[in-house]
């Protein structure tokens, strides 16, 4: 069993609308942003609309969805009103996912803005906490997602991850992301059987390999440890088709959602394309 492949899809023209063009690249998963990602304001989903989602998520059989949370969102802000809007943001984000029955958000962590890291952690759990409150019972996860570590962005180390994890009260509630081309950025080498088995089990020392419940796969437009956020496609960038064959072969994410975030046209042929790719590096009897 290999692990489940798909890529970021537009939902113009209504969330439902999402599971096609997933479907017509070969998307086994797919991830999506429920509202605007770089507006603070949004509309309620449509009841219609939702039950659309359902109907088209049944009938095409991708799954799991999972969801991405607007880029406004900064947990770690030292600023009350900032840090205020961000969880409200977050309970929006959570609230749609839930009626939507997707697997998770997934989250930028946030960045600590000249406070500090332990503080910016601090900031983070107990916004977790303060979002997760608001929606008690739900079943969808806060997916923490790794970062490259661009200005005084946390999450580029598996310890922040973990920290933000065990300070906050709703652990339960929270699992992690992995994004290659961040997690390349801020420093992680996993191009070789022995780096990716090194950063493998300091993944699982620190956080814990049950906590990873998706992948983002991207290759990377610079070099290992440059802490810039720039994705590149598959075998296009700095990690290469080696870091990539080393997680699609890799039984214990056998499942596991892996998803592009890659630059695409409106025909969407560079998310065939890469997924052809990374499906041409699952060896005989993993698929």
């Amino acid at each position: 069993m290999s692990p489940k492949l798909g890529a970021h899809m537009s939902a113009a023209g209504g969330v439902s609308k999402a599971f096609a063009r997933g479907q017509s690249v070969g998307c086994e998963t797919i991830q999506i942003f429920t509202r605007n990602q770089n507006r603070w304001e949004s509309k309620p989903l449509d009841p219609a609309e939702i039950q659309r989602w359902h109907a088209a998520a049944a009938a095409t059989g991708i799954a799991p969805a999972i969801s991405h949370s607007s880029y406004l969102i900064n947990l770690g802000s030292p600023d009350d009103a900032l840090w205020e809007k961000s969880i409200g943001a977050l309970v929006d984000e959570l609230q749609r996912a839930e009626a939507l029955g997707l697997l998770g958000v997934v989250l930028h962590p946030g960045a600590h803005m000249e406070q500090g890291e332990e503080v910016g952690i601090a900031r983070v759990a107990a916004g977790l906490d303060r979002a997760h409150a608001a929606t008690a019972g739900f079943q969808t996860l806060t997916l923490l997602e790794i970062t490259a570590g661009q200005g005084t962005t946390l999450g580029y180390k598996f310890e922040h991850l973990a920290a933000m994890r065990s300070q906050a009260a709703t652990a339960e509630r929270i699992a992690v992301c992995f994004d290659t081309c961040h997690a390349f950025a801020a420093g992680y080498d996993f191009r070789t059987p022995e780096s990716y088995a090194a950063m493998i089990e300091a993944f699982d020392r620190t956080v814990g390999l049950d906590l990873l419940k998706c992948f983002h796969l991207n290759d990377s437009k610079g070099t290992l440890g440059n802490r810039r956020d720039r994705h590149e496609h598959i075998g296009k960038g700095g990690i290469g088709l080696s870091g990539f064959a080393h997680l699609l072969n890799d039984p214990r994410f056998a499942g596991v959602p892996m998803l592009l975030e890659t630059d695409k046209s409106d025909d969407l042929h560079e998310d065939a394309e890469n997924l052809a790719v990374l499906r041409g590096l699952i060896e005989p009897g993993n698929g």
